[in-house]
C-alpha cells in the first residue's frame, strides 16, 4: 500500500536541524512518504526523507518574497495530505495548500510574543504586526503543535486539537558520541552548543573564564553556534581579551560534527538570562549534556531547578553571577568523581524520562488524528 506523503517545510532552519531532520522527519517516515523543504537541503543528510533544496535569506522580507514562493512552486505538485510548517512567515501560502485539501501544522518553537523584542534583526512595526496577524490566522484554521508546555499561555481559545511535543534528545543519535568520562586536568575543556548572544549569558561566561584563568590557565571552551554579537561588542568585553585564546569559536555546524569536541570535556554550558520567553522554556542542549554523561551548569530557572537539582546533575546559577559560575567551573575540574557522579544522574534520567521515545509516540498519534479528521482535544498529549 502507497504511503500517505506529507511536507515539512521551513525556509529558517538549517538543513541538519536535529528536530526536524533526525527527529521529526525520521519517526514519520518508517508511516509516511516525507518530503523535507529546507534551504541548502542535501539528499544525503538521513535516509528515507526526500529532500527539498531551498534558498536562504537571513531577513525575513526576502525570505517572505522569494524563498516561500519558490518553496510554494517546488512543492505544490506533491499534494500532501498533510503540511508540517516552522515559520510564521510560511502561513500564507500553507493556504494554497489547504485549499488543495491538505491539513495544515504549525508548530510554533520559540513565543514570539516575549521574544520579537529581543530580535537584533527581522523585527520592527510592520513585521511584528504581520506576525499577529499570521499567527492569528494559523490559531483560527491549522492544527499546532508547541514545543512547550507554557506557550499554552499565550496559545488559548485554539479551533482545532493541539499537541505538546517536547525537543527532548534522540538517543540513538546521540550514543555514537557519548564517550566515558574523562576529563583532561592538565587541559580542562568546557562544552556549548547553541546561539551565542549576551541574552545567553555569554558576556557572564567570559567574565567567569577569566575569574577561571587565574586558577586553572589553560582550560578550554569549545563553543558551537552562530553568534549574535559582533567582533566590535565582543571586544568591548572587559574580560575578553584574557580569554580570547581559550574560546574556540566553530560556528555553526552539524551536531554531528560538534559532538565529537564533547568528549573528555569537563561540563556542558548552558545559561539564559530570564529574559523573553527563556525562563518558560527547555533549553534543548541541558538534555543532550545530560545524555552525553556531562554535568550541566545552568540557569536557576524554577523550570531548570526542577531537573537538575532533583536529579542531582549539575548546579543552577544566576546568568548574570560570573564569580558563582567561576567557583562552580572551578569546583568541577577539581571534582572529578563527583562531576563524573553527576553526569551519570543526568544520563540515567534521560534514558527514563526526557527522551525522544515519548514524544516520538505522541507525534504519530497526533497524525493519525490529524487524518482521521478528529474533534477532540488531545489534553493527554499536554505535559505539566
Amino acid at each position: 500500500m502507497r504511503k500517505v506523503r506529507i511536507l515539512h517545510i521551513s525556509t529558517a532552519h538549517q538543513p541538519q536541524d536535529p528536530r526536524i531532520v533526525f527527529k521529526q522527519c525520521q519517526t514519520l517516515s518508517a508511516s509516511y512518504e516525507v518530503f523535507c523543504a529546507l534551504p541548502h537541503a542535501q539528499a544525503a543528510v538521513a535516509p528515507d526523507i526526500h529532500f527539498i533544496w531551498l534558498p536562504y535569506f537571513r531577513h525575513v522580507i526576502w525570505r517572505t518574497l522569494f524563498t516561500s514562493p519558490f518553496a510554494l512552486l517546488r512543492c505544490l505538485w506533491l499534494r500532501p495530505k498533510i503540511v508540517h510548517v516552522y515559520v510564521p512567515e510560511f502561513i500564507p501560502f500553507a493556504f494554497v495548500f489547504q485549499l488543495l485539501g491538505a491539513q495544515i501544522i504549525y508548530e510554533v518553537q520559540e513565543n514570539l510574543y516575549k521574544k520579537m523584542h529581543l530580535k537584533a534583526i527581522n523585527n520592527g512595526y510592520l513585521l511584528t504586526r504581520a506576525f499577529y496577524w499570521f499567527d492569528q490566522l494559523a490559531r483560527r484554521h491549522f492544527y499546532l503543535i508547541f514545543t512547550e508546555h507554557a506557550y499554552l499561555d499565550t496559545y488559548s481559545e485554539l479551533a482545532k486539537p493541539y499537541a505538546v511535543i517536547y525537543n527532548y534528545p534522540l538517543l540513538s543519535f546521540l550514543e555514537p558520541f557519548r564517550q566515558p568520562y574523562q576529563p583532561d586536568p592538565a587541559q580542562p575543556s568546557f562544552f556549548y552548543i547553541g546561539w551565542l548572544s549576551f541574552e545567553r549569558a555569554f558576556d557572564t561566561l567570559v567574565e567567569a573564564f577569566a575569574q577561571l584563568k587565574t586558577i586553572h590557565p589553560d582550560f578550554v571552551v569549545h563553543l558551537f553556534g552562530r553568534r549574535t554579537f559582533s567582533d566590535a561588542s565582543l571586544n568591548a568585553l572587559p574580560a575578553y581579551k584574557a580569554v580570547a585564546n581559550n574560546l574556540r569559536f566553530y560556528g555553526y555546524m552539524d551536531q554531528r560534527i560538534a559532538f565529537p569536541h564533547a568528549a573528555h570535556a569537563t561540563a556542558g554550558l548552558a545559561l539564559l538570562k530570564p529574559i523573553g520567553d527563556y525562563p518558560d522554556s527547555y533549553t534543548t542542549k541541558l538534555f543532550e549534556y545530560m545524555a552525553l554523561g556531562l554535568p550541566v551548569i545552568t540557569s536557576d530557572f524554577p523550570l531548570y531547578r526542577n531537573v537538575v537539582e532533583r536529579h542531582k546533575c549539575g548546579f543552577c546559577v544566576s546568568a548574570y553571577d560570573g564569580p558563582q559560575i567561576a567557583t562552580l567551573l572551578t569546583y568541577l575540574i577539581e571534582h572529578p568523581d563527583e562531576s563524573r557522579a553527576m553526569g551519570q544522574r543526568g544520563r540515567k534520567a534521560v534514558e527514563q524520562e526526557y527522551n525522544w521515545g515519548t514524544e516520538s509516540e505522541k507525534l504519530l498519534h497526533y497524525y493519525t488524528l490529524i487524518l482521521s479528521n478528529s474533534n477532540k482535544y488531545i489534553e493527554d498529549f499536554t505535559i505539566n
